[in-house]
């Protein structure tokens, strides 16, 4: 016989089962240590006896609990969080800078949260607003641009700033990097020194990218200053290389006479020597090609990619020892700063 269904007036209410809530004093209590230890072993696991934060680990597994990073009893525990926020997740640059940072916080166990503002400073803005609600340990920034709001949220903070791959412009705290404009100067100097007379900067997203543009504006002084003839051709899509192999078909079409480029960054290069092989231009004989970040890709390149190295992973290890030293202590002078510098690769493309 069928079921019948039931009119809803008389079905049963199915009722959610409240989750079980494991507290502080639960661990304690399971690892017979008190709980003032436990949120000792949570904040510093170091600072407790090995016999200690092995019970108090076994009961945490056992009991799956979760401390409340928020809860008054753990408030401090809350600065064990790094905010750390990038233009970009997909940007291999800033991916070596997290990971290396990454890899120094972990072994003192400091958590890294992530954010990434794909450019936008308002993004950035909600990014900061959320980290400081945490009270994290440190805030880690990209670059020295942000809105004036950014700007007023962390002058009133006690939370360490630290601004990573940009030096030269205002700071707020602490900046790590390097001075965009000289990247720029160097890339225009080599292909002057290779010979080079008619330069063009291909770039993209510049729009947006202050750093791209600032090596631009580097590219172009150091060309002038020489008296050789520079183009700047720029789209407003993301860097890659489709938009590289358009950049240089536009360039030649415009300035048949280049014969030196630098790119705003490696997948914009690599864009260029494609659309070369296409083209049937020899590189270098008849153009030369720059770019930015030497890749994983650049060195394996046909012909390896001239470009230069900004020490991405340098900068992520440079920002967590600063971290790290303020935890334990030591204060670093108002307005530090760390210049990591950049090597120039000159290898076949130029």
């Amino acid at each position: 016989m069928a079921d019948q269904i039931r009119p809803e007036h008389e079905r049963p209410v199915r009722r959610r089962r409240k989750m079980q809530s494991i507290t502080m004093a639960d661990v304690a209590e399971l690892a017979k240590v008190s709980p003032s230890t436990v949120s000792l072993y949570l904040r510093r696991p170091e600072a407790v006896s090995a016999s200690a934060g092995s019970a108090i680990a076994r009961a945490i597994d056992k009991l799956n609990y979760v401390p409340n990073l928020v809860a008054g009893g753990l408030a401090a525990a809350s600065s064990r969080a790094v905010s750390i926020i990038v233009p970009s997740v997909r940007n291999a640059f800033f991916a070596e800078t997290v990971s290396a940072m990454q890899a120094a916080l972990r072994r003192e166990r400091l958590q890294v949260i992530l954010g990434h503002t794909e450019y936008d400073e308002r993004e950035e803005e909600d990014l900061v607003r959320t980290a400081l609600s945490w009270a994290p340990a440190a805030i880690v920034l990209t670059g020295l641009s942000h809105s004036d709001a950014t700007r007023r949220m962390l002058s009133k903070t006690t939370v360490p700033v630290i601004e990573i791959w940009e030096l030269g412009g205002p700071q707020i705290d602490t900046a790590i990097g390097f001075h965009h404009q000289q990247v720029g100067a160097a890339s225009a100097r080599h292909l002057i020194q290779q010979g080079r007379r008619h330069l063009a900067y291909l770039g993209a997203r510049m729009h947006e990218d202050r750093r791209a543009r600032l090596r631009c504006d580097g590219f172009i002084a150091a060309a002038q200053e020489a008296g050789v003839c520079v183009d700047v051709i720029q789209h407003p899509a993301p860097a890659s290389a489709e938009v590289g192999a358009m950049l240089i078909a536009e360039a030649l079409q415009q300035h048949p006479s280049t014969d030196g480029v630098t790119c705003s960054n490696d997948h914009v290069a690599l864009g260029v020597l494609f659309e070369c092989e296409r083209l049937g231009l020899a590189v270098p004989d008849r153009l030369a090609v720059v770019g930015f970040g030497d890749l994983s890709f650049s060195a394996a390149c046909n012909p390896p990619l001239t470009t230069i190295r900004p020490s991405g992973d340098l900068i992520g290890k440079e920002a967590a020892r600063l971290i790290i030293e303020h935890l334990a202590g030591h204060e670093t002078p108002a307005h530090a700063t760390i210049d990591t510098r950049f090597t120039l690769l000159h290898r076949r493309s130029s």
